[in-house]
């Protein structure tokens, strides 16, 4: 991989990482134009490395509630009078992480196999914008925040396992489902990032230290971390973006492109511009 091709994988991953729109879905089409064989072992373990980037970003974001939700669980376990919302919240984080770590491990084959595939990402696109709209339309938004329990965790660390087919998006699916569990839609995209950072942190790691080889001998380390540090630059500014518009808007526009996007795909895919796989 040349170095330009990573910096612009690392933006495209910076920007659509936190976005309802599927990271995973923008970069398999960006690999496929740039004429990168997207079902390599190095070309997979990039895509999913990168985004350790865009979750150093978060981090750093929500740095002051990571902080706050670590202190009251401790505190929570050594005292059960400290059990408060955030204590509650830290338990929720947790309980989401199990589920999706557990699928991801059940699934893998189908990730680095047949889901590498441009039609597994226009189905991904469609189906779920559907969802989406769904979720976006009948959510009640009637919880906020400190609602949040560790039974909403399970579900929503459920259904971020979707996001392992390309197209569906790991932050369009939590999103979703908060909103379908009543959280509001800044609630639902904040819970968004809490499950994400431990998530695309494990398997971003995982995949560093199982693919090393692959790695090195493909895509390589420096296009890898070229690609990992702008994703994080990116992603930090996309962020503050995002939060900012879901307090006052709804997901219409996201839902839209992503339609657009299955489109275009489906031309390029029929005019044989691209291949499937």
């Amino acid at each position: 991989m040349n170095w330009w091709q990573s910096i612009v994988l690392g933006i495209i991953e910076g920007i659509t990482e936190f976005l309802p729109i599927s990271s995973t879905g923008h970069l398999t089409v960006s690999e496929k134009l740039m004429g990168l064989p997207i079902d390599d072992a190095s070309v997979t373990a990039y895509t999913a490395i990168i985004q350790v980037g865009a979750m150093i970003a978060s981090i750093v974001y929500f740095w002051s509630d990571i902080v706050r939700f670590a202190g009251a669980w401790f505190a929570g376990l050594r005292d059960a009078g400290k059990r408060d919302t955030d204590y509650r919240m830290a338990w929720a984080i947790i309980a989401g992480f199990i589920p999706t770590a557990a699928i991801a491990l059940v699934a893998e084959p189908l990730i680095t196999g047949p889901l590498r595939s441009m039609w597994a990402v226009v189905t991904g696109l469609i189906v779920w914008s559907a969802v989406m709209f769904l979720g976006d339309r009948l959510g009640k938004q009637t919880r906020g925040e400190d609602s949040i329990t560790v039974r909403d965790g399970i579900i929503l660390g459920t259904l971020q396992s979707l996001a392992l087919v390309p197209g569906v998006s790991r932050s369009g699916a939590t999103i979703t489902g908060g909103l379908m569990l009543g959280l509001d839609r800044v609630a639902a995209t904040r819970m968004s990032f809490f499950l994400g950072i431990p998530t695309l942190v494990a398997s971003g790691l995982y995949q560093a230290a199982k693919e090393a080889t692959h790695i090195a001998d493909g895509v390589g380390w420096g296009s890898t971390l070229i690609g990992t540090a702008v994703s994080g630059v990116v992603a930090y500014a996309s962020i503050a973006w995002l939060l900012r518009y879901v307090s006052s808007n709804n997901f219409t526009w996201f839902i839209v492109y992503r339609i657009l996007l299955a489109i275009v795909i489906i031309a390029l895919l029929a005019a044989q511009v691209i291949s499937a796989t």
